[in-house]
């Protein structure tokens, strides 16, 4: 089965990211997987201390996770897999495309702000013709009924 693969962060453009990767998936017969990358830098404290903020943020994760699995199992009736990794972003979405064969599509949110699309589809875009799957960037602006049409 077919994979659609999707970041989850903290930025706006995440949620029509995921939108878009579960409609896709439930109008295509594939499936879900949702990526977390915990950055490196926020572990670089004394040992015990490092491994209880892995813990909270692998916590965090796994409820954030949750929203968007539920809405996906209830209006889309896809069963997300959720995967955490830990180090640097785009290293760790290559390795997991990489690692995973059935991943077919890497779908990515894109900021509507000022700043730029955002870091990832950034840094991404630039090697985007070595990558060895398709890249989707949904626009963040788009509204549920747009996406809805597209998907």
């Amino acid at each position: 089965m077919r994979k659609f693969l999707v970041i989850l962060d903290d930025s706006r453009e995440c949620l029509n990211a995921m939108r878009f990767a579960a409609m896709r998936a439930a109008r295509t017969g594939g499936g879900v997987q949702i990526l977390s990358i915990i950055p490196p830098d926020e572990f670089n404290h004394w040992i015990g201390v490092g491994e209880i903020m892995r813990e909270e943020a692998r916590e965090r994760i796994r409820a954030h996770y949750e929203v968007f699995a539920k809405w996906m199992r209830d209006r889309q009736d896809i069963d997300p897999e959720l995967v955490i990794r830990e180090g640097d972003p785009v290293p760790q979405i290559l390795a997991q495309i990489r690692e995973d064969e059935d991943v077919g599509v890497l779908v990515l949110g894109a900021s509507a702000e000022k700043g730029g699309p955002g870091p990832l589809v950034t840094q991404l875009s630039r090697i985007a013709g070595t990558l060895p799957v398709p890249v989707t960037i949904v626009p963040g602006e788009l509204s549920k009924d747009q996406l809805a049409l597209i998907t």
